[in-house]
């Protein structure tokens, strides 16, 4: 007869054996790679799509770029999770990268989390109303110098032409709005010493292909003349709010033609409105950097040719006065024009933020 004691002994202790070998096998299992499962610095930009990334080795704390939304975060202890400001308004918790070695390391689920909340910002930014195009136009060109005097520099006599000045600062701008903006498509109605026809500018413009969310502003870059040689400042001009235009395509509402007039002016008047605010944008601008050497002559309304057939936000600026002989030395001045391309670009990255953080004037309509 069989001794049931030992076959008890003789099934557990087997067992036990097995399960503690399980529990070894399962310890080096889960804690040897929870451990591994990090990134290095380049690992973790490739991973991101070349993302870019800032550090700052004094508060130990670092931001990761891209699509023009950021992530900032204060790096941890290994195994600690914390707070990473997105675009510093949404707060993720996520494992933290930490220090080892004096190399960042970071967990494979901070990246991917990470990446997670980039593409859903790039996906909400397709789908949210936004500026799309910017539409830069020099004035004149060509043949057409625009307004032109005759000054006398070091002794020789120079030409002050309102085409050349223009054009100088519109591709300024271009630069600058091309660096800040790459996602958006610019345009230059010239890009060189030609002319263009109104039509044609105005044609360019309203050319630009838009998606249903999208939006374009038109940008028209003077300088002024005058009888008046003592006349100075610059000035931004909108179209006059009583002017109507056909912006609707009534062969859209074929069935509903009596909601067209409805749609048309408060189309008109959300243009009208964002023109204004794009005016005043870059005419604060303009008088920082500028306000010491020039003064503001204010924000203005007429139905110029261009602002009254480009059916977007639509402004035309005027830099300053040619006919006015110390501001058109100052505008033949390299330092002076760039404070002016700068005070362009800024006024329309201000009015592009407001933009885009509201969808458009949806608010008003």
């Amino acid at each position: 007869m069989k001794n049931p004691i030992r076959n008890i002994l003789f099934f557990f202790v087997p067992l036990c054996l097995r399960v503690r070998l399980l529990v070894i096998c399962l310890f080096f299992v889960f804690s040897f790679p929870v451990f591994a499962q990090t990134m290095n610095l380049d690992e973790a930009i490739r991973a991101l799509g070349g993302a870019e990334f800032r550090w700052d080795p004094f508060f130990s704390a670092g931001a990761f770029s891209a699509g023009g939304h950021e992530a900032a975060f204060a790096s941890g202890k290994r195994g600690e999770a914390g707070m990473v400001l997105m675009d510093r308004r949404e707060i993720l918790t996520l494992p933290l990268p930490y220090l080892e070695g004096g190399d960042l390391r970071f967990p494979e689920s901070f990246v991917s989390q990470l990446g997670n909340a980039f593409m859903r910002h790039a996906e909400e930014d397709r789908s949210s109303f936004r500026i799309a195009a910017i539409v830069i136009d020099p004035g004149h060109g060509g043949r057409d110098s625009g307004a032109a005097w005759d000054y006398s520099i070091q002794g020789r006599t120079v030409k002050v032409m309102e085409k050349d000045i223009v054009l100088k600062a519109a591709l300024q701008l271009h630069s600058l709005l091309s660096e800040a903006f790459p996602d958006k498509q610019l345009y230059l109605t010239r890009s060189a010493d030609y002319n263009r026809t109104l039509e044609e500018r105005v044609v360019m413009a309203n050319s630009v292909p838009l998606a249903d969310n999208e939006a374009a502003i038109y940008i028209s870059i003077h300088a002024n003349s005058s009888f008046n040689r003592g006349a100075r400042g610059y000035e931004v001009w909108y179209l006059t709010p009583n002017y109507r235009r056909e912006l609707i395509d009534p062969s859209k509402y074929v069935g509903s033609e009596e909601i067209v007039p409805i749609l048309n002016s408060m189309l008109e008047e959300e243009l009208t409105t964002e023109s204004i605010l794009l005016a005043n944008s870059i005419l604060k601008r303009m008088g920082e950097n500028v306000g010491n050497q020039s003064p503001s002559r204010g924000l203005k309304a007429y139905d110029w040719f261009v602002v009254r057939n480009a059916r977007m936000a639509s402004v035309l600026v005027e830099l300053g006065f040619v006919s006015n002989e110390g501001e058109a030395l100052l505008m033949m001045d390299d330092a002076y024009l760039k404070k002016l391309s700068e005070a362009l670009y800024k006024g329309i990255a201000d009015f592009i933020a407001f933009f885009e953080r509201t969808g458009g004037l949806a608010v008003l309509q």
